[in-house]
């Protein structure tokens, strides 16, 4: 089977019909919900002894994140008996990456990681995770000859196209995003991919008016490039690469923050070189993931009904569930977990805390008497986790798995 596979320039292609149909079955059967499926046909709404669930319109895995754990289990599936190797995380959920290491697939990076850049050799098969790669270490691949299962989300290339269109035009990427994510640091290596370009990445807007100030008054260079390092180019100068700029963002991040990113970075160019100028100093495209926002814009209407508390289900390193968490922690308690074992009871919760970067424990979290509970999941949140909270939170109120089947 795997000589049937067609490969260029090192890069397998596994998306054959029936190779992705041979993998089907058991995908479905690591992540499917029926729950989760019944819900959304009901209007999304569950209720029961005074607990009603309301689930968001969008939620859970996107079609980028499906994609990739579909390649992920074709590889296996492609190469049952050959050693395989994924650089990172496939996406930020520690259940479904504990589903590749129990395939075999080792881990070149990470807590966890089993083997090292070191081990590989010529023909070995190297998944790309859904962040995708910096140019460093897939130019490292190519030289050693390894094969790639590239599962690089299509959005995020779009965010790379427009970088080094950046770099070519001697424009500097600024990146609304996190500079320490594996998107964010494959983004940012595009800007260098012609070896000549520059990227400066700002995590908020605090970090946005402190580069507007110096692009319009100037400032402390050394002050500057420790405020911002290990978020620049290498050879990054303030005083000459924020004279051309164009904006490009982590796609998982909230859109009308990057939006008012590029606000303040356009006015700050217009203040510091007038209108008719601004076509000379200034780029911005749209490059937030659709399904990002599609999850953003549910929860916002989700947050518009009567709610008593909110649950957000997804691993505590993926940006897109924090930002979801953020936004209803704006509005009503709050609570962001990762899987249904952190319902301990309807007394206690375990939940992961944006502010301090930790899991914390609150008590009376689940009110008595009818309550409902909004639920949202990240895009890299599968459904049967979702079903498995949902399930939990019926249990704490005494209703049996059969009885929710059954309403």
């Amino acid at each position: 089977m795997a000589e049937s596979t067609t490969q260029t320039a090192g890069k397998i292609n596994l998306r054959r019909p029936d190779i992705m149909e041979a993998v089907q079955a058991q995908v479905m059967s690591h992540y499917r919900s029926e729950l989760v499926e019944r819900i959304r046909a009901r209007g999304h709404q569950l209720s029961a002894r005074g607990l009603t669930v309301k689930l968001a319109k969008e939620f859970g895995f996107c079609y980028g994140v499906e994609r990739a754990i579909d390649l992920a289990y074709a590889a296996r599936k492609v190469f049952p008996d050959r050693p395989l190797y994924i650089l990172g995380e496939i996406i930020h959920n520690p259940e479904v990456n504990d589903q590749i290491r129990a395939m075999g697939i080792k881990f070149l990076t990470g807590s966890q990681k089993d083997a090292s850049m070191d081990d590989l050799r010529p023909g070995d098969v190297v998944i790309i995770p859904a962040f995708g790669t910096d140019v460093a270490t897939r130019r490292r691949l190519e030289e050693i000859g390894c094969q790639f299962v590239d599962t690089t989300c299509g959005d995020v290339m779009s965010v790379w196209k427009r970088v080094r269109q950046y770099s070519r035009e001697g424009v500097t990427s600024i990146i609304h995003g996190k500079a320490w994510h594996e998107e964010t640091k494959a983004t940012s290596s595009q800007a260098r991919a012609y070896g000549h370009g520059h990227y400066l990445v700002v995590y908020n807007l605090e970090e946005t008016d402190y580069v507007c100030r110096y692009i319009v008054h100037g400032g402390n260079k050394e002050e500057f490039l420790r405020k911002f390092a290990g978020a620049y180019s290498e050879g990054f100068d303030p005083d000459v690469h924020l004279e051309a700029i164009g904006v490009a963002n982590q796609t998982t991040m909230l859109r009308g923050e990057t939006e008012e990113v590029q606000r303040r970075l356009r006015n700050a160019m217009i203040q510091k070189y007038g209108e008719a100028n601004l076509h000379k100093h200034f780029r911005y495209f749209d490059t937030i993931c659709g399904a990002t926002q599609d999850r953003q814009d549910a929860l916002e209407k989700l947050l518009q009904e009567p709610l008593d508390l909110l649950l957000v289900i997804g691993g505590y390193n993926s940006s897109n569930t924090s930002h979801l968490a953020e936004m209803g922690e704006a509005r009503l308690p709050t609570y962001f977990i990762k899987n249904a074992s952190k319902l301990v009871s309807s007394d206690l919760i375990r939940h992961y805390s944006l502010q301090r970067h930790e899991e914390i424990e609150t008590r009376n979290w689940l009110p008595d008497g009818p309550v409902t509970v909004g639920i949202t999941a990240g895009a890299s949140c599968p459904n049967n986790l979702i079903e498995d909270v949902i399930r939990r939170l019926f249990e704490l109120r005494g209703v049996s798995v059969q009885e929710l089947l059954a309403s």
